[in-house]
Order: structure tokens, then C-alpha cells, then sequence
């Protein structure tokens, strides 16, 4: 019946159920609940709609897919296949995160269905209006809220409350399920975004009590079954504000090179598998770092704790041990069960003050200054390699979000990164390469970073932009060596920084997988993340395989693990873009909180990404916000291959510089709209 339905549809596009049940002949009970039941599959498959008086075909060339708001005007619908965008006048009654379906009429996309709502808890707070509280959800829902069980609390106005959605209607059904504060508390803005997308922030009691049991230090014990490196010099380098150390390193010079060692926290000694422990870190794979906190993976009492690379204590390591030869090619490695002891806490500023020549870090790191030499000079030698076999450098444009004492955002700056992070982002490179190496040679279950190769439509947009600056690129052999080239022959910053967001969207999202099946962007056969077992699920996973058949030297059935590495890889995928998704947010909040002061004021901008609705503009500072095409004078046109709009006295195309206004500021959407100064 499937098939004839589909048939129907495909004949003429709309159909009652009275007509289906005519066209089909349905004559009998069980007919007509095999009929509901294909017609239920089909509309659950999204190949058909059924709006209540009939239904009727999804069509190949609408899209079905999820509601963002991306402007005051515009929403995007996306699918895995394509993205649309909708201004929001033939979009009503659609919430973000709804699932829907888009078709385009005469040119103009709509939404014509909503498929499911998938928004369950809003947060916001309470005003006084008319001599009551009024609850004033942080997004605009465009209708009243009536709260269920609000007799239950004692709400202040100003209190901040998450609530869950009981029912979509006008006025919205929903009950309090939690105060988080005041709007006057510190930090209160970013916990409630944070509970609004369900991220995990407590942990349990359970939990709490095996931590307890945990010891506080290194044993005697534990000393005798590993390899003593407490003699090495051995530091962290990392951020001013870290307080959780996965890694330390070690350099001796030798006359064939460099024997390089990474220490990395041996969290699977402590964080056993099906633990409480175990299973809150699964259900998180991943620290969430935003402006003012971070949301860990693993307690503080033990990610802080025995697990932290602390300074002048004694830790549980796993060792990477590499050979480097002169030309930094890794000769041979060695991977094994470490004590190591942390020399000093060294920070990325001081290191780099030290590269750069101030005599007041020099001094203070006075005993390490050959250390900081050799680490330098090996960590070039291994960039020098990575450029040579196509490894891809894309411009970072990372903010640095500056909060005063009440929280509030009072400077948005380019995040820097100097040398000294350069050395600890190729060692531990170097000790991830050879980790995939030994896991993937030895056929031993293993949880892979894989990059896949760019699709060829996407390619085909970078060639469109390059070819808009005479810019030469081949697709048709397309290698990471070839984009290597491409970002290196561009002089022009404003040119790099188009190129270089374009090649980077060009990209597939890199992901987990239980295959090794390569890493495009490093220009690598094998990898994997071996070296933040406190922050990421996966490298816990890589260390207890490589606890199981390489230290344990299991010799049983493979296959069990192979399957469960399958699932846990999907579960870290999708848990890192969740992940990835808040802290963009979050970010995007705080930058909209900071401009809002800045209304009126004029800056200079690079046009990063132009759409038929207007181009989006990137400050110097990392700030994006739009330039709708209604703001602009005359008419243009939009020109999808060059991504331009042409006007007939100007042209806006990705890579122009422009003086830009800020005209309007939404802080709960994280959104900034400017004009042509």
C-alpha cells in the first residue's frame, strides 16, 4: 500500500482521506488501520504533510529542517542537505529550534508547516505590569504566558526562572521548574542560558561519594608499576586561568635530536568504566567553556585534584615518549604507564615573554630557559614537517570576552596566540599521530578524530570566491596541500580572511569515529585526541584501550569493543556540537551585550558572508553582525556564484572592507545589525 500511495501523490499532489480511502478501495476495518498506518509513517518519514483537511506531498526541492533566527527579519531553515532562508513575515507562528517545511513560491521561500515544536523549557523573568507579575520570556514568543503552578513559588520581580512547556498555545501553558536568581545576581544570565540547553551543571551524590573514596595522592604502590620519570624537568604550559592540567611536557637534546615526552593525567586509573563518575562524563563527553566559567566533564575535586598536572606534586601520567630527529620526523615512540613529578606551572604569556626577549620573564623562569630553547626549536621542526605534508593553518578568530566584577561584558578583543602555544598544539599533535598509529596498526579498537575530504559542491563555492580575486585553485585534484598554497599565496589581509572563512566552511565538520579513516586538515592517514582525558570523553576512551591491550596486553575478542566505540563515537560527536553551539551563543550574547553601548558608532569591517537578505560584517575585533539589504540605497541584485550583491553604483561582494553603523542591538538573541556609513 506504501508504494500505491506514493504513486497517488506523485499523480496529483493533494488528497483527503476520503479520496485515498475512494482511490484505494478501502472496504474493511483492518484496510483502513493499514492505510492510518502507512499515511502516519509517511508523515513521520517527512514525505508527506498533513495539515488536517489533507494531505500532501514533500516535494524534493522543499526543505525540511530546523527554524534559526539569524536576524530581525530573517529566520534560516536547515537540513542536512541545504539551508534557507525565510523572512520571518511568511514564517508565523514558527518558534526557533521547530521543525518545518519550506517551499518556495514564485521565488520567495515560506514556511507552510510546522512539524514539531522542540523547544521544552524558556527561560526569562518577572516583570510588574498592571500591579502583577508578568513572566517575559528572554526570546520574544510573540504571545502571553500563562504559568500553571506559580502559587508554589514566592517570585519577586527581576527573578530569573526556567520553565517547561506544558502546552503551545496562546496564551503558552507552562509551570516554574526552577529559580535560578535575580537579574541583579552575578552570572545569573549565563547559568540560565546554560539550563536552557539542557547542559548537565551538578553532580550527584552517588558520585559525590566515590570521589571520596578516591585517594588524595600518588602511592608507593602505584610508584612501583609505572616508569619513574620524577627525575625529568617537567612543566605545564597553559592559559593564566586554567586550573585543570591534562598535560606536561618534557625535552632532552641529544645528538640525533630530540627525545620529547607528554605527560597526559591518567584519568582511566581513576574514572573507572560504568562508574557514576563514568557514566556523568559520558553523558557530558565534554567540558563547556564559556566567558565566565567552565562547565567540566569531571568534578572539580577530581579534574582540579588528583587528576590535575599540579605544580610540585607527584602524579599518575600516560607517557608518549618520541623520538625527533634534526629534521623533526618522529623516529620511533614509546607509550607506557608514567609517574611524573610537575616542576613548575608555566603560563603561555611568560613563555612567550621569554621567546620574545623580556628580561623580567627570563628571569623569573630563569632554570627553564634551556628547556623553553629546545622545546622551541623541536616545536618548529615539527611545524616545518606539518607544512610539508599539507597540513592546514586557518586564521583563528577567537574572542576574548573581558567581564567587569558584575559580570557584565566590557571588552570584546582578537584572541593572539603567540609561540609558546604553537610548541604545546604540536606536541601534542606529534603524541596523537603516533597513538592513532600504534592503535590503528595493531588493529586495536580505538575512538578515531576524523576530517573526511570536502565535497565537491562546496569546492566548487571556494573556486566561484577565488576566482572573484584572481585567485588560482584546482579542485578537480583537490589535496590539503593544494589549500595550504592557496592560503599562503594571499598577501592582502582582508582577501586572506574571506578566503579563509569560505575554505574553512568548505570544510566538513570534523567528528569521532570507531574507523580510521584520515584527517584532511592535518593531512594525516591516522589521528586521534590523546591528550585531554579531563575535558573529552574520547581520549578517555583512547586510554583505557590502550590500558586494556597494550599495558593489560588483552589477547580476548576484539569485536565488543569495536561496537561499543561505534555507539560512544556518535554519543561525542554530537555531544561536541551541542557543546560548540552553547558557547557560540553565550558568546554571542555577551558580544551583543557589549555593543549595545556602542549604538550610533561608526567601524571599519570586513564583509565575511553575503545572502540574498544582506552581507554579514566581521570587525576587527571578532564582532559579526548584519547589514540587511533593505538598510542599502537603490536596488541590488544578488549574484549567488560570486556571492555578491550588485547594485548599479556599488557592489558588495566576501573580502570587501567597509565603514559600517551599528543601528540596533538584541542582547537575548545575540544579535547586531548594522548599516552603511
Amino acid at each position: 500500500m506504501r508504494d500505491k500511495l506514493l504513486k497517488l501523490f506523485n499523480k496529483k499532489n493533494k488528497w483527503t482521506l476520503e479520496e485515498l480511502s475512494k482511490e484505494i478501495v478501502v472496504d474493511s476495518s483492518s484496510k483502513i488501520v493499514e492505510l492510518m498506518k502507512n499515511l502516519n509513517s509517511l508523515v513521520d518519514e517527512r514525505r508527506l504533510v498533513n495539515n488536517h483537511s489533507y494531505y500532501y506531498l514533500v516535494k524534493d526541492e522543499d526543505v525540511v529542517g530546523k527554524v534559526k533566527d539569524i536576524s530581525r527579519y530573517e529566520f534560516s531553515v536547515s537540513s542536512p542537505e541545504k539551508k534557507v532562508y525565510v523572512e520571518k513575515k511568511y514564517a508565523k507562528n514558527v518558534f526557533v529550534e521547530d521543525e518545518v517545511l519550506a517551499v518556495k513560491e514564485k521565488g520567495i521561500w515560506k514556511i507552510k508547516h510546522i512539524f514539531a515544536h522542540n523547544i521544552y523549557r524558556i527561560t526569562g523573568y518577572f516583570i510588574k505590569l498592571n500591579g502583577r507579575l508578568v513572566f517575559h520570556s528572554d526570546l520574544d514568543f510573540y504571545r502571553d504566558f500563562e504559568i500553571a503552578n506559580i502559587k508554589q513559588f514566592k517570585i519577586n520581580v527581576n527573578d530569573r526562572v526556567v520553565v517547561k512547556v506544558l502546552k503551545y498555545d496562546n496564551p503558552m501553558v507552562v509551570e516554574i521548574e526552577k529559580v535560578i536568581g535575580n537579574n541583579k545576581d552575578k552570572g545569573v544570565d549565563i547559568t540560565s542560558l546554560l539550563i536552557k540547553n539542557n547542559v548537565r551543571m551538578d553532580f550527584n551524590k552517588r558520585i559525590e561519594e566515590e570521589i571520596n573514596n578516591l585517594p588524595a595522592k600518588v602511592t608507593a604502590r602505584e610508584i612501583k608499576s609505572r616508569k619513574d620519570l620524577r627525575f625529568l624537568q617537567t612543566v605545564t604550559i597553559d592559559g593564566d586561568d586554567a586550573k585543570d592540567f591534562d598535560d606536561a611536557v618534557s625535552i632532552i637534546k641529544n645528538e640525533d635530536g630530540y627525545s620529547l615526552f607528554v605527560h597526559i593525567a591518567d584519568v582511566s586509573h581513576y574514572v573507572k568504566e560504568g562508574s557514576a563518575i563514568d557514566k556523568e562524563a559520558y553523558a557530558r563527553c565534554t567540558s563547556i567553556y564559556v566567558c565566565d566559567r567552565v562547565v567540566p566533564m569531571l568534578p572539580l575535586k577530581l579534574s582540579n585534584g588528583i587528576c590535575s598536572l599540579n605544580e610540585n606534586v607527584e602524579r599518575n601520567t600516560i607517557t608518549c615518549q618520541m623520538e625527533i630527529d634534526k629534521q623533526g620526523i618522529c623516529k620511533s615512540y614509546l607509550i607506557y604507564p608514567s609517574v611524573i613529578f610537575s616542576d613548575r606551572r608555566c603560563t603561555y604569556k611568560k613563555v612567550n615573554e621569554c621567546l620574545d626577549g623580556n628580561e623580567t620573564a627570563i628571569e623569573e623562569y630563569a632554570s627553564l630557559q634551556k628547556m623553553i630553547a629546545n622545546m622551541d626549536d623541536c616545536a618548529k621542526l615539527l611545524e616545518k614537517q606539518a607544512k610539508k605534508r599539507g597540513s592546514i593553518e586557518f586564521l583563528s578568530m577567537e574572542p576574548i570576552i573581558e567581564l567587569n566584577k558584575k559580570g557584565k561584558a566590557i571588552n570584546v578583543s582578537l584572541r593572539e596566540l603567540g609561540q609558546a602555544e604553537q610548541i604545546i598544539e604540536q606536541f601534542m599533535i606529534a603524541a596523537n599521530i603516533c597513538v592513532a598509529n600504534y592503535m590503528d596498526d595493531n588493529i586495536i579498537p580505538s575512538m578515531y578524530r576524523i576530517h573526511l575530504d570536502p565535497e565537491y559542491e562546496d569546492l566548487l563555492k571556494l573556486k566561484n570566491i577565488c576566482d572573484n580575486f584572481n585567485i588560482a585553485v584546482d579542485i578537480e585534484s583537490i589535496t590539503p596541500a593544494v589549500i595550504q598554497r592557496l592560503l599562503s599565496s594571499i598577501e592582502e589581509e582582508s582577501v586572506y580572511l574571506a578566503v579563509s572563512n569560505i575554505t574553512l566552511r568548505t570544510m566538513q565538520k570534523a567528528k569521532y569515529s570507531n574507523e580510521c579513516l584520515g584527517h584532511f586538515g592535518l593531512s594525516l592517514d591516522q589521528y586521534c585526541h590523546f591528550t585531554a582525558p579531563i575535558r573529552r570523553y574520547s581520549d578517555l576512551v583512547v586510554h583505557r584501550m590502550l590500558r586494556k591491550y597494550l599495558f593489560e596486553n588483552f589477547q580476548g575478542n576484539k569485536d565488543k569493543d569495536f561496537s561499543k566505540i561505534e555507539k560512544q563515537a556518535l554519543q561525542m560527536s554530537i555531544k561536541e556540537r551541542d557543546a560548540i553551539a552553547v558557547e557560540r551563543e553565550i558568546n554571542d550574547y555577551k558580544i551583543a551585550e557589549y555593543m549595545e553601548s556602542f549604538i550610533g558608532d561608526i567601524f571599519e569591517a570586513t564583509i565575511v558572508s553575503v545572502l540574498e537578505f544582506g552581507f554579514f560584517v566581521q570587525l576587527d575585533n571578532t564582532v559579526e553582525g548584519l547589514v540587511p539589504i533593505r538598510s542599502l540605497n537603490g536596488y541590488y541584485e544578488y549574484e549567488e556564484k560570486s556571492m555578491s550583491l550588485i547594485g548599479y553604483r556599488e557592489t558588495y561582494s566576501i573580502g570587501n572592507r567597509v565603514k559600517v553603523k551599528v543601528t540596533d542591538v538584541n542582547v537575548s538573541k545575540g544579535q547586531i545589525g548594522f548599516e552603511v556609513a
